[in-house]
């Protein structure tokens, strides 16, 4: 090949990714947009973003900006090809929250729908709504209460004696994210075996890279890698589902032990259940819900009372009060829970300062009137959550 064609084909290519990638416009010229600035030309601060990310340093690139642009609210950016307005302050949080499927919807960005597949978190109208109903009670207290509270006991004491108990020192993280992880498996698909969910965690790990990477499909980068493991994890899946179908075939298994044989027994409203496929991509979802946010927030607790000994004695005086009215043997109760009131209170507060996630991304469905500025429709809007200015 030429040259000549060489530099023609990378034009083009150069050309196509700048016109795919760069910014979308706004229909109406005479909207006053956030100050700030959209970065590079195809990138944006796509870069910039995930560096911080990857150096847990989220809240830095958000007040750097704050800080350039002048402004305590709204400031724009562009974030692998979109358009986004990053929301500064409590009280842009508070509208855009207090208006969920007015203002804004929830967007899980271009890497996390194609890897999981249809699901809650892709659905939309009646579909959402269906599948939103099929997990509703797994997700409520009384059900906290009646399946996942003795769960987490015997998980919590098989996992102390195992990982904890005797060392003088250890990893936090990737402990607790196994930890985590085990309560899981176990709380919706029944799962014991340790070999089993030793090998989903790892898989997990490349997954999780890829749902937060650039949407590149080739070897070597996160999303290629963690699209692999996605099905890898969806085919373990596959055969814990087909298995748990025959075990209620021959009622070895409960329909209501726990959100897995729910799945499997309860039709939605028009009759029909829901296919092997839909199944595996919800539970994929509610793994990466119920535990990747919960490690970190564990994580942090942990971090929290080594700094402050006179709130972790305190906690520990709780605790122990609880443990003494138990017997050896007994698993705790929601009434128990109940009675963690400063523990919760700590907890709430640890969630405060130090939050699992720095923020979230919604989309706008309207234009948005925000702190003397528009955010058009169609605009991604990231809603940063850090703020310590106020002090419970």
């Amino acid at each position: 090949m030429s040259l000549i064609m060489i530099i023609i084909i990378t034009s083009l290519i150069a050309l196509a990714l700048i016109i795919f990638f760069k910014p979308k416009p706004t229909k109406n010229k005479a909207l006053k947009l956030p100050p700030g600035s959209y970065g590079w030309p195809i990138l944006g601060e796509t870069i910039q973003y995930f560096h911080a990310c990857n150096q847990g340093s989220v809240e830095k690139f958000v007040r750097d900006r704050m800080k350039k642009y002048k402004t305590d609210q709204v400031f724009k950016t562009s974030l692998i090809g979109e358009s986004v307005a990053v929301v500064c302050g409590p009280a842009g949080n508070k509208l855009l929250y207090s208006n969920e499927m007015k203002l804004v919807t929830v967007w899980w960005g271009v890497s996390m729908p194609e890897l999981i597949g249809k699901s809650l978190a892709t659905a939309a109208g009646v579909e959402a709504i269906q599948m939103r109903k099929m997990v509703s009670y797994f997700l409520t207290p009384d059900a906290f209460s009646k399946l996942y509270i003795k769960n987490i006991d015997i998980v919590s004491r098989q996992h102390l004696n195992t990982h904890w108990q005797g060392k003088e020192e250890l990893t936090a993280y990737p402990t607790i994210k196994m930890f985590a992880f085990e309560v899981a498996c176990r709380s919706f698909m029944s799962i014991e075996d340790p070999e089993q969910i030793k090998k989903l965690v790892k898989l997990f790990h490349v997954f999780l890279g890829g749902v937060f990477s650039i949407r590149l499909n080739f070897p070597g980068t996160k999303f290629y890698n963690g699209k692999k493991a996605t099905a890898a994890i969806k085919k373990e899946l596959g055969i814990i589902v087909r298995h748990r179908r025959v075990e209620l075939e021959q009622k070895t298994a409960s329909p209501t032990q726990d959100l897995l044989s729910h799945l499997l027994v309860t039709p939605e409203e028009n009759g029909e259940f829901m296919s092997e496929s839909v199944i595996v991509n919800n539970i994929l979802l509610l793994l990466f819900a119920g535990h990747d946010t919960s490690t970190s927030t564990i994580t942090m607790l942990i971090k929290v009372l080594a700094e402050h000994p006179q709130v972790y004695d305190a906690v520990l005086r709780e605790q122990n009060d609880i443990a003494s009215s138990k017997g050896p043997e007994e698993f705790l109760e929601w009434g128990d829970i109940k009675k963690m009131k400063y523990s919760w209170n700590v907890l709430c507060e640890t969630m405060r300062l130090l939050p699992p996630v720095m923020g979230g991304f919604r989309e706008a469905l309207v234009d948005i009137n925000y702190g003397g500025y528009i955010i058009p429709k169609g605009w991604k809007v990231f809603l940063f959550f850090i703020w310590r200015s106020i002090h419970v």
